[in-house]
């Protein structure tokens, strides 16, 4: 709301309010060369008259609510038209506890008397009310109100002034207990305020904005009382103030700015806020797993939690995916920024990861083919990640960071570890090689991949985040998903958390009597030569029977066990291993030799004499595979489902 600049001329060339009023002044005389011509008793009369049209014209044509109470009882002395549309009339000289609910009803009443008490203004901002426009009799539209309490002080010429202006009737009708009713001013002007001295001085009140403020003033001689415009966020306020203390206090000013607009303006721009952010969090989840994938040899569990209501939402993610021969993939990412725009780079950052992952290549290759798919989504997007692999076979993960928090793993003992080592930059840096290390991740261990979010708080340094996380995880017991709760209390992680939380917890369990009989494996080392292949299904099929293996599935094992070692034999080199792998679930073979080449099915002519290998693999097997091992050589596997019985 924009307060236009008025001013008032006195007597003597000074300038007066250039809005009418409801006084007729008569003619207006022609100004004197000097002001010595003028007889000392014209010269206070006029100053009265202006003083008092000058005062009444800024209170009475402010588009504002303003009430004045004197007293500590309040009493009701003036009302501006604005406030009578409202509320409507009240009758002066009472006090206003008794002819004003509104002001209990709108809380002001208690800080009417604190600013009567303690001399200093109060504010209370956008203060619904039940406004009833005078052309629509019955119906009511809520309007706001910014209002402002401010003390009223007593001086010499301003206490007198107020009082014609305010109560020169007051004292009559509180002598004869005949109260009578606050007059309103006629409303010309879309927001005016002005200023006078009583023994002469000028003040001036200047426009204000929604930015800014300014100040006039009302004072006597020898004593400047001003009044201040200024702005509050939501709407303009005028206030009465002088430099001195409490004791002076004579009354209050309430003063109500309308300030429907703005809040309007403001709930529109939270809805909007809160629907974007309700669709970004929507976003964010239907791209997180809906549900996790289950290995057969760990337990997974995960939580994300977006930032409080105020807060949006981030490009936290995670990931488990099943790579085949029993191993597992377990991916956390964290991509910087808020919103829609965080929240798709995340998805398509997800995607591709379970794309690469796929090739079941080694941690540091999957993140170096990530950062150059992550420049080409959002070069403006820094995102972090970090890519782990549990191997059953070796009970170890190894893992690659682009610029992400370390893992961390708990023993079966309550040690943790917490490696700084390898690490890199963030995704879409370019020019850097990642690397890949490794942890032993043995049955009793468990392991955390989490995000910032969990660690990181504005009143704290970052390490002492892990530190308490570390801690926190030493002595966390139970299964993934008690450990998630666990983590995300103790780190003092609410719904109203000022970050997105990201957290996935994995361990592999040990296991005991019955259920250890259900996770087996075992290996042959090949030593090569024509006897390898027949010692090779032998030795499966005497541990397939020990197992208790179904017939038909322990035949098709030593049927891919024949066609794999052969194949291995042929083109591999030395040294070369045969490993069996049981679950709760499948039936894992797999041979491993020096050779890096990986060997690919092809449709082999009706005249060849090989080349059908792995085309009988395939056939036979519900999943076959290969991959490089990171001591140069390759794998190659296939996997059988395993029935109860």
């Amino acid at each position: 709301m924009n307060l236009t600049r008025w001013s008032v001329r006195l007597p003597g060339g000074q300038r007066r309010a250039s809005a009418s009023s409801d006084r007729d002044p008569g003619p207006t005389p022609s100004v004197p060369a000097s002001r010595g011509d003028i007889p000392e008793e014209r010269i206070a009369h006029e100053h009265a008259g202006h003083e008092h049209l000058a005062v009444h014209d800024v209170l009475g044509h402010l588009p504002a609510l303003v009430a004045i109470g004197y007293g500590p009882g309040h009493r009701l002395g003036y009302l501006s038209r604005a406030y009578t549309e409202v509320f409507g009339p009240r009758p002066t000289g009472v006090p206003a506890h008794q002819v004003m609910p509104e002001l209990e009803e709108l809380g002001l009443l208690p800080l009417m008397d604190q600013v009567y008490r303690t001399g200093r203004p109060r504010t209370v901002k956008a203060r619904k009310i039940l406004h009833h426009p005078a052309s629509s009799a019955g119906s009511t539209e809520p309007r706001y109100y910014t209002f402002v309490c401010a003390p009223i002080r007593e001086s010499e010429d301003l206490g007198r002034q107020l009082a014609a202006l305010t109560l020169g009737e007051t004292t009559t009708a509180a002598a004869t207990s005949t109260p009578t009713t606050a007059s309103p001013v006629t409303a010309r002007a879309v927001g005016t305020a002005g200023a006078v001295g009583a023994g002469g001085g000028v003040g001036t009140v200047g426009a204000v904005g929604v930015g800014g403020g300014s100040a006039g003033s009302v004072g006597g001689a020898g004593a400047r009382t001003s009044l201040g415009l200024s702005s509050l966020g939501l709407g303009t306020f005028a206030s009465l103030r002088r430099s001195t203390g409490a004791s002076d206090v004579c009354g209050v000013l309430v003063f109500g700015a309308e300030v429907t607009d703005q809040v309007r303006v403001t709930e529109r721009l939270r809805e909007s806020e809160r629907r974007q952010r309700e669709a970004a969090v929507t976003l964010q989840r239907s791209l997180l797993p809906q549900k996790l994938e289950q290995p057969d040899d760990l337990r997974v569990a995960a939580t994300y939690q977006p930032g409080g209501a105020d807060t949006a939402v981030g490009g936290d993610w995670y990931d488990v995916i099943t790579l085949g021969g029993g191993r597992t993939a377990l991916v956390i990412g964290d991509v910087m920024g808020r919103g829609m725009r965080a929240a798709a780079v995340m998805g398509q950052l997800r995607t591709a990861v379970r794309a690469y992952a796929r090739l079941d290549l080694p941690p540091h290759e999957v993140l170096q083919l990530l950062d150059g798919i992550a420049a080409e989504i959002d070069a403006m997007q820094i995102a972090t990640c970090l890519y782990a692999v549990f191997d059953p076979s070796e009970q170890s993960v190894t893992y690659a960071s682009a610029g992400h928090l370390p893992l961390m793993v708990r023993s079966a003992d309550g040690s943790v570890t917490r490696p700084e080592e390898p690490g890199g930059p963030p995704l879409g840096t370019g020019g850097w090689m990642h690397a890949s290390g490794t942890l032993p991740f043995p049955p009793g261990a468990t392991g955390v991949l989490y995000t910032d979010g969990l660690v990181e708080r504005r009143d704290r340094d970052i390490d002492r985040g892990l530190d308490a996380l570390a801690k926190t995880l030493s002595g966390a017991t139970g299964t993934p998903d008690v450990i998630c709760s666990r983590l995300l209390r103790a780190m003092g992680v609410t719904p109203e958390h000022d970050d997105d939380v990201a957290a996935l917890v994995f361990q592999l369990p040990q296991r005991e009597h019955d259920s250890a009989e259900l996770f087996r494996s075992a290996s042959l080392d090949l030593l090569g030569g024509a006897e390898a292949a027949s010692s090779a299904r032998a030795f499966t099929g005497g541990v397939l029977s020990s197992w208790r293996v179904g017939e038909d599935v322990r035949d098709m094992g030593v049927l891919a066990v024949s066609e794999l070692v052969s194949n291995s034999l042929t083109h591999g080199h030395p040294p070369m291993r045969l490993r069996l792998r049981r679950t709760d679930r499948r039936l894992t073979v797999e041979v491993t030799d020096a050779d890096d080449h990986l060997p690919r099915r092809r449709q082999a002519l009706p005249a060849d004499e090989s080349g059908r290998g792995l085309a009988i693999v395939a056939s036979i097997a519900t999943n076959w595979g290969t991959r490089r091992t990171p001591d140069g050589g390759k794998a190659v596997w296939c996997e059988f489902p395993l029935r109860e019985g």
